[in-house]
């Protein structure tokens, strides 16, 4: 596709109707949702009624990978890894056939803003639903690749994280085909783009690493070291320190290891074992020292409550 007709398709107007040229369904565009490096998005309304995403594609073979992969995802037992596909066909454009497909529109909020508003305890939570989908996909043969908070939805009835982009996943073995530098472990100096689990677990990481801290690091001139700087001396970083070390360096060989790993430091409480450290000051006075005990045994017995609710929640959200 040329410079011309991809600026055309980038900015086609709310209430354009595309007509599929095999199925003939029509699709009433109501907003861009965004564009990427295969083709730009739209929430556009079905036959039915109902709101859907459609994509339209600068490259039709880019389309038959996205929908294998869409079609690959709807055939592991039970699991929504991604948005379920609804139609493909061609939309012919000014004597010219673009390649498009509909999936389904997941509707919620994106992580980042999700974690925001309901704050930094819910990153446990989510982060275990988002390693038991990742397991299922790699076992099916896949890694999703472009992993990044973009590329990540969390639903409210019920709470559950949605990967919502397929354009990066790819089949193990090969390179990965589409990726964010931040995200990405090649970027860091922390491995190769070699489709495999341990990719997408770096990118896991970077995502816990940038939801606790709560910004995005401007890379240095080491950034291996850097990273592994920020993980030993950043407190928002402490009660994640282990699990995170692993994924960056590649340790572990799947998604359920390190969901295993966070669950075990959910129980053993790490996090309240982290903040309950703090040291007295040696020469404080006795009774200063028995108010600041009683003021960490609070502390600790509050975080170890908080702790166990959000295993107990993510346990519940499960069963669902």
């Amino acid at each position: 596709m040329n410079t011309t007709m991809k600026n055309l398709v980038c900015n086609l107007s709310a209430g354009t109707t595309l007509t599929g040229k095999w199925h003939h369904n029509q699709y009433t565009i109501m907003k861009q949702l965004g564009t990427g490096a295969t083709g730009v998005v739209y929430l556009v309304q079905s036959p039915n009624g109902e709101t859907a995403a459609l994509k339209l594609s600068f490259d039709n073979n880019s389309v038959t990978a996205e929908v294998n992969v869409l079609r690959n995802f709807s055939k592991v037992h039970g699991k929504s890894l991604g948005p379920f596909l609804f139609d493909v066909d061609d939309w012919v454009y000014r004597n010219q056939a673009l390649s498009f497909y509909v999936m389904e529109y997941v509707k919620g909020t994106s992580l980042k803003a999700f974690v925001a508003k309901r704050g930094k305890e819910w990153v446990n939570v989510l982060v275990m639903q988002l390693l038991g989908d990742l397991h299922e996909l790699h076992k099916a043969g896949w890694v999703f690749g472009d992993l990044k908070p973009e590329n990540l939805v969390v639903t409210n009835h019920p709470v559950k994280i949605r990967l919502i982009d397929v354009g990066g996943t790819t089949m193990q073995g090969r390179a990965i085909k589409e990726f964010t530098d931040y995200y990405d472990r090649a970027y860091w100096g922390f491995g190769s783009r070699k489709a495999e689990p341990a990719y997408d677990l770096f990118a896991v990481a970077m995502i816990i690493i940038e939801l606790l801290i709560g910004e995005r690091l401007n890379k240095a001139d080491k950034p291996n070291e850097q990273l592994k700087r920020l993980l030993k001396t950043h407190n928002a970083l402490s009660a994640h320190r282990s699990i995170l070390y692993k994924s960056i360096h590649g340790n572990y060989l799947t998604a359920h290891e390190m969901k295993q790993d966070l669950i075990e430091g959910i129980k053993s409480g790490e996090s309240v074992k982290s903040s309950g450290n703090q040291k007295v000051r040696q020469h404080s006075p006795k009774r200063v020292k028995v108010k600041k005990k009683r003021t960490h045994f609070l502390e600790t017995v509050l975080l170890g409550a908080s702790v166990m609710f959000m295993y107990l929640l993510y346990l519940f959200i499960q069963v669902l």
